[in-house]
């Protein structure tokens, strides 16, 4: 064991060797470079840490006193970052709510309930219940509108329903656009086409700006709810494009061959040519998800109090303009676990699936 360990050392200075100290140029450079970096790092670590104020207990006077970070306004205005608009003696709704999903998700990724009726059950359970404890009305839980949310909740909220609505339309549509019925496949087509061409905050502020004036009072429902929908068609379009380029690298052989079995074409379709299709098309899934998750932020520009518009409440008003930093620090760091956290489960489903090849 102790022999094996002082061969990976070796081994290990040898590649430092070749690729950073060859020659005396190289060694130089490296030197260098290695310097610079380790000043950055020692800089941000001064910065972030060392010299930094965490408490809001002195105000914001603390942080102009010291040239280092003031994490103090995270202390002070972390419920307005993560719970927006929501009422301040019902946050543990939020919060339970939060983790609801957290937990929704987690069981999602476990090998053990993949199959159609687990998830079903979980990812319609999981969000009936965000819903309820975010809306309330029910056991004895006072009702919250839906302009009263914010902050990470809703920004959870939106990423969801996104989801769960978008993937059975992205379903539909790329099984429409493989009709063998030519006008269907066009029309398909040209609806596909047309969502992908535009951006999706035109489609967000035409849903909930220009789409009341076209219907009816009764049927225009809540800005939010247009507004996710329209998300939701968006996703659905470049989704789509993805399933159906999975649905391509299925060998048609399979196909023809369970036809002439007279296997059904919903079973054809549920048990053959749509799990091979996730399969192949699961690295640009995971890709679309992270995009989705990541272009919440846009519902800002139509008026919603999500995370980032939470943040920029949190150093906008009182005494805490100067910590913008601090703040969208803050929030990139929730960023970046949720997306880090799916990119991750992606490769993981990658190896998994690689393995079950061989």
């Amino acid at each position: 064991m102790a022999m094996t360990g002082e061969m990976g050392r070796l081994g290990l200075l040898a590649t430092l060797r070749e690729k950073y100290f060859s020659s005396l140029g190289n060694a130089a450079l490296s030197i260098i470079c290695f310097s610079i970096l380790a000043l950055i790092v020692w800089k941000f670590f001064d910065w972030a840490i060392l010299s930094a104020v965490f408490s809001a207990a002195n105000g914001p006077e603390a942080c102009k006193a010291t040239d280092g970070a003031c994490w103090a306004v995270i202390d002070a205005r972390w419920r307005l970052i993560l719970f927006g608009l929501y009422p301040h003696e019902e946050h543990w709704r939020s919060a339970l709510a939060c983790g609801v999903v957290v937990v929704m998700t987690v069981l999602s990724c476990l090998p053990y309930f993949w199959n159609g009726r687990s998830i079903s059950v979980i990812w319609i359970g999981g969000f009936l219940a965000f819903y309820f404890l975010m809306k309330g009305g029910i056991l004895g839980m006072p009702v919250v509108d839906e302009q009263s949310w914010g902050g990470l909740s809703l920004t959870v909220f939106i990423f969801v329903t996104t989801v769960l609505v978008g993937t059975p339309l992205s379903i539909l549509l790329a099984l429409l656009r493989r009709s063998e019925l030519p006008w269907i496949s066009a029309l398909t087509g040209i609806v596909i086409d047309s969502v992908r061409s535009l951006p999706l905050l035109t489609i967000l502020f035409a849903f909930a700006v220009v789409l009341p004036f076209l219907l009816p009072d009764w049927a225009s429902g809540d800005k939010l709810y247009r507004a996710i929908f329209g998300s939701a068609l968006f996703f659905a379009a470049y989704q789509a494009e993805i399933i159906r380029g999975g649905m391509q690298g299925v060998p048609t052989g399979q196909e023809e061959a369970a036809k002439s079995l007279g296997i059904r074409y919903r079973h054809r379709i549920q048990r053959i040519l749509l799990p091979q299709a996730f399969k192949n098309a699961l690295p640009a899934t995971i890709n679309q998800f992270v995009i989705t998750f990541k272009e919440t932020s846009l519902f800002i520009i139509i008026g919603f109090f999500e995370i980032l518009a939470s943040g920029n409440a949190a150093y906008g008003t009182g005494n805490w303009t100067f910590a913008f930093v601090e703040v969208y620090a803050f929030i990139a760091m929730i960023y970046f676990v949720f997306v880090f956290s799916l990119s991750r489960y992606g490769a993981f489903l990658e190896r998994r699936m690689d393995v079950g090849d061989h």
